[in-house]
């Protein structure tokens, strides 16, 4: 089976119509596909999870769901996908994991109806396992070892003799889960099992660093302890050594299946001496007769121990500071292509066509915000052209033509400003042939027999006064028309 399924997409579609980007992103992540999760689907989902208005308990639950399909491509990416977000998303999300009473439910796990059903439904009985034994030591101790900070002054090396021998068992659980996966490389035949296994790998190195901190507290504070820790302590070695060898035979498999050599730790043990030392002084708290090292031989080989697991602790940080690095190098490219886009977007823009009015603005603004009004009687307005007034305030309003048939009546006069929107707008008109006395009333239009430039000028001023005036105060009008109607009654 390669490709998603029509169920699939039929799923996608119905999380699409109801709004729900979280459902259809693990919809899109967990599909039937036989290859891993898919990196953008992934990394949507970590996003969210830092996003504070995201329900983590519905995403959660909705991977939950998947978990519950017959599939085990679908069971299985449901996994990958959960243990993906505990290790890189908010550790809102492992909480709430920890917070359930129950996780995966799948030890009875099992499908027969594919090709690979029955030695996938293995795996993924183990992983499950795995995953809520993750989640129990996060809810017994509150944080995940994965994360915890290390080094000289990491939580392991400065905690507590009495902390650090109830904490070193829970770490010891988590390991035994992870390498109870047992996969050969024979087994890890698909895309999907293989996902599962890297992330396995990652915990695992991070698991047994934190791990080998605490042993190495451990070491350094057993030759103070009472009996009773002293006991403890040394069955915790013993335990360690255990596990150290079965990591190594789980890392062989790592480097069989092709992750790179630099990334696999040198696991080098302490010396056999350390352990004789250490049964050695628990024999002694006891009462029995042994021959006991003297302080500076066993000072000594407990310093060569410490020394040995401390430069074993120093090869687990390499696949981590491999990983920052990467992360910081995919930051910067994905950074890079935002600004390419972003200056590929600009260069096809086109700047768009400004306007006069547009232009006249900005050119005032440049000129420290002073505006040019323009002079109504000067000589750039001539009887002989149509004032250009570069103002927005003109553009919103009909063309004016000045040429205007004056009557004798006021209705007639109001019905020829009416009508200035009838007319077309004339870029260059002839010389004014309009008689001042004409417009007022005093003078009959049929004797006017040539043009008056004087009148003319005047005129043009006057009514581009008026317009502005008009244009800024509608009530200038009916003042205008009481002006009009007193120098008529006056002359």
């Amino acid at each position: 089976m390669s490709g998603q399924s029509i169920t699939d997409r039929i799923t996608a579609a119905q999380h699409s119509m109801t709004g729900s980007a979280i459902s259809k992103a693990v919809c899109k992540a967990t599909t039937h596909e036989v290859s891993g999760p898919k990196k953008k689907h992934l990394d949507y989902l970590i996003h969210c999870t830092n996003e504070m208005n995201v329900n983590i308990p519905q995403l959660a639950d909705t991977l939950f769901e998947r978990t519950a399909n017959s599939s085990w491509v679908v069971v299985f990416k449901a996994l990958i996908t959960t243990h993906h977000l505990m290790m890189y998303g908010n550790e809102r999300f492992i909480q709430y994991l920890a917070s359930r009473n129950t996780l995966f439910n799948l030890n009875n796990f099992l499908d027969k109806g594919a090709l690979q059903g029955y030695d996938m439904s293995t795996f993924i009985r183990r992983y499950s396992r795995y995953l809520n034994e993750k989640a129990m030591s996060y809810r017994l101790v509150a944080v995940d070892f994965t994360k915890m900070k290390r080094g000289v002054d990491g939580v392991m090396r400065t905690m507590n003799t009495e902390k650090l021998i109830k904490t070193l068992p829970i770490i010891q659980n988590q390991l035994d889960a992870l390498l109870d996966f047992q996969a050969n490389p024979n087994e890890l035949t698909n895309g999907v099992i293989n996902s599962a296994f890297m992330l396995l790998f990652k915990d695992s190195i991070r698991l047994f660093a934190a791990y080998n901190e605490g042993v190495i507290n451990l070491l350094e504070k057993y030759f103070d302890m009472k009996k009773n820790q002293c006991k403890d302590a040394l069955d915790i070695y013993k335990k360690f050594l255990y596990r150290m060898t079965k990591l190594s035979e789980f890392l062989k498999v790592a480097e069989q299946v092709g992750i790179d050599q630099g990334d696999i730790p040198d696991l080098s043990q302490a010396p056999s001496s350390l352990l004789e030392a250490l049964e050695q002084h628990l024999a002694s708290l006891e009462g029995k007769k042994t021959k006991e090292l003297n302080a500076d031989t066993r000072a000594s080989t407990l310093s060569n121990a410490v020394s040995t697991l401390s430069s074993t602790g120093m090869s687990f940080s390499r696949m981590d500071e491999k990983e920052k690095q990467q992360a910081l190098e995919e930051e910067q490219a994905r950074l890079q292509a935002l600004k390419d886009q972003r200056l590929k977007e600009i260069g096809m823009q086109t700047p768009p066509s400004a306007s006069p009015s547009s232009l006249s603005i900005g050119s005032a603004n440049n000129n420290n915000h002073i505006t040019q009004t323009p002079e109504l009687f000067s000589s750039a307005l001539t009887a002989n052209s149509v004032p250009n007034l570069n103002s927005d305030l003109f553009d919103l309003q009909p063309a004016f033509i000045p040429a205007v048939q004056s009557n004798s009546s006021i209705s007639n006069a109001n019905s020829a400003w009416g009508g200035l929107e009838n007319q077309p707008l004339q870029s260059a008109a002839p010389a004014m042939t309009v008689d001042f006395d004409a417009v007022f009333g005093n003078k009959d239009t049929s004797s006017n027999n040539g043009p008056q430039p004087a009148a003319g000028k005047a005129l043009s001023a006057c009514l581009c006064l008026f317009r502005r005036s008009w244009t800024e105060n509608p009530f200038f009008f009916f003042f205008w028309l009481q002006w009009r109607h007193e120098f008529r009654h006056f002359n």
